[in-house]
């Protein structure tokens, strides 16, 4: 590319997207929002026991310098100069919770993620000190139900199980945050002088923030006993917080922040008041713009923050609808079933047979969340007959993201009160046209797709680049970039569409209850069935009593 070109290009910002499966660095015009260059690495996840979801914070925090140096030599190869990326935004995932010491920058666990499940325990413990063990009780000041999706349960369960953060927090060595204040706090510096900080949005999203005031809450910190200390400190979306200390991009202001949700809404430009979006990720997450008053659901759905675009400037809300298991699902089709050795194979499975052929699948391996938040349920697949193959299974999978999105759209529609007419998406899923289309017949309205998916990316940058003391992007309604969009519309009729969420329905009803108690362990965390006293003594019985009418028919003979 010629010098003179380069010119033409104005302003670059960069854009962490820290994902559940992947990091990705993405570089954009601040001008025209064109998507010049990006790098992706997927990051491991590990389940050491059943339910449980772990990542390494190091692995992820490599990740990011990986990507961001490779994006770096990309741009190079097309005669773009780094020397123009004026700021970097961070998007990332939720929930996911971190604990490290701030003396040797060294993580103490791994990072719990948000689909895990081993803190049932803790809220059921939790529960028995709310007044008639009402899980919403807690919702008028955090939007959310008392679950195991939030971070305060995950921090609560690190600090009673793990005697190196329990060293680590008596002696003042130990921080937590969510996996953007993790980023932050090592890109500017980390132990030399790292900025531990977090925005509203992820901070919403931890049991232990007030959405009205936009602060910490002491009383839902002295609740859950953690200690104000280990907090990092609540900034807004779009501001300054420090600067990169390493690396090609050495002295660039970190000045975005934005839970990835929160992002892709910002990305997709929904800044009025009921504007939405559907974002198909490791999960699925259906959120609307309620403007700068909080609404509480009726409908289970969350109330959550959605962007705070400047320190001075008001927050505003969203509903959200949220789906554990999206993506998560193809990729479980690749990597448990072996059914596919990559996850675009499953849409050319899916496509060679055009039906589930009345097989129906819940991908409940987290519980169900929205709008149900029913721990106990587990995946089931149902509706099998001799004829059934990879190929229905594959097709079932898909269709179970578009079931889980009806559900959540129908309580969307409840609690605002106006039904929308179509269906803004974004993210990795959406690039499969089966999808896209299946989405659109079972929601029996448009579903529109924007030529450029990364709207998550987009969003950390908008933010980045608007901030003060930055100001190279504006966000100005006059002035953001008109997005080209592609539009899948309803093909099959609205009776069809019904009879086959009938049966999903029936299908999710039949998932629940599956985990109804503590499985017993043998004292080492395995479970055993001679753990349980009037099994193991059944069994034993049961075999002393064979043992002996074999002796006994020995003897006759």
């Amino acid at each position: 590319m010629a010098a003179s070109n380069r010119l033409v290009l104005g302003p670059l910002v960069g854009a962490i997207d820290q994902g559940t499966g992947s990091t990705r660095f993405l570089v954009f015009n601040a001008k025209t929002a064109e998507l010049l260059s990006h790098h992706q690495v997927e990051i491991q996840q590990k389940f050491p026991k059943e339910g449980w979801v772990e990542q390494d914070p190091k692995e992820i925090l490599q990740s990011v310098y990986e990507c961001v140096e490779k994006t770096c030599e990309k741009l190079a190869q097309l005669s773009i100069e780094i020397t123009t990326i004026k700021a970097i935004g961070v998007s990332n995932q939720r929930e996911t919770t971190v604990v490290w010491d701030k003396t040797t920058g060294e993580p103490l666990y791994n990072a719990i993620v948000w689909l895990d499940l081993r803190t049932q325990s803790t809220v059921e413990r939790l529960l028995k000190k709310i007044p008639g063990r009402n899980k919403n009780f807690f919702k008028c000041r955090t939007g959310l139900p008392l679950s195991t999706y939030f971070s305060a349960v995950k921090l609560r369960w690190l600090l009673d199980n793990v005697e190196e953060i329990q060293n680590a927090v008596a002696e003042g060595r130990a921080m937590f945050g969510t996996v953007d204040s993790w980023i932050i706090w090592n890109l500017t510096g980390g132990k030399h002088g790292g900025v531990h900080c977090t925005d509203v949005t992820n901070a919403s999203r931890t049991m232990l923030f007030n959405i009205n005031t936009l602060e910490w809450d002491t009383e839902l910190c002295q609740f859950f006993d953690i200690p104000m200390s280990l907090l990092p400190k609540v900034r807004s979306s779009s501001e300054i917080y420090g600067l990169m200390k390493s690396g090609a991009l050495t002295g660039v202001p970190i000045s975005g922040c934005l839970g990835d949700q929160s992002a892709a809404l910002v990305g997709q430009m929904c800044f009025q008041d009921g504007q939405a979006k559907n974002t198909y990720g490791t999960g699925c997450f259906l959120l609307c713009n309620t403007g700068q008053k909080p609404v509480v659901s009726e409908h289970g759905l969350l109330t959550t923050v959605a962007y705070q675009l400047g320190r001075d400037q008001p927050a505003c809300y969203a509903l959200e609808g949220s789906v554990a298991i999206a993506g998560a699902v193809v990729r479980w089709l690749r990597d448990n079933l072996g059914i596919v050795k990559t996850t675009e194979e499953v849409e050319k499975l899916a496509a060679e047979v055009g039906t589930s052929y009345g097989c129906y699948f819940v991908p409940a391996f987290s519980g169900l969340y929205a709008p149900y938040w029913e721990p106990s349920a587990r995946g089931i697949i149902c509706g099998l007959t001799q004829f059934t193959n990879k190929n229905h299974i594959a097709f079932a999978a898909l269709e179970a993201v578009c079931f889980q999105t009806r559900e959540i759209l129908d309580a969307m529609n409840k609690d605002c009160g106006i039904p929308l007419s179509q269906l803004q998406v974004d993210g990795g899923m959406t690039n499969n046209k089966i999808l896209m289309q299946l989405q659109a017949d079972i929601l029996c309205i448009p579903v529109v797709k924007p030529s450029m998916p990364e709207t998550t990316a987009l969003g950390a940058a908008m933010a980045a680049g608007a901030a003060e003391g930055v100001g190279v992007w504006s966000l100005k309604p006059s002035d953001l970039t008109a997005v080209t969009c592609e539009r899948f519309e309803p093909q099959i009729n609205p009776e069809e569409s019904e009879f086959r969420y009938a049966r999903w329905k029936k299908a999710v009803i039949k998932s629940m209850g599956w985990d109804s108690a503590e499985p017993a362990t043998n004292g080492n965390g395995d479970y055993s069935i001679f753990s349980s006293l009037p099994l193991g003594f059944y069994l034993v019985s049961s075999m002393v009593i064979l043992i002996g009418a074999k002796y006994i028919t020995g003897l006759d003979k």
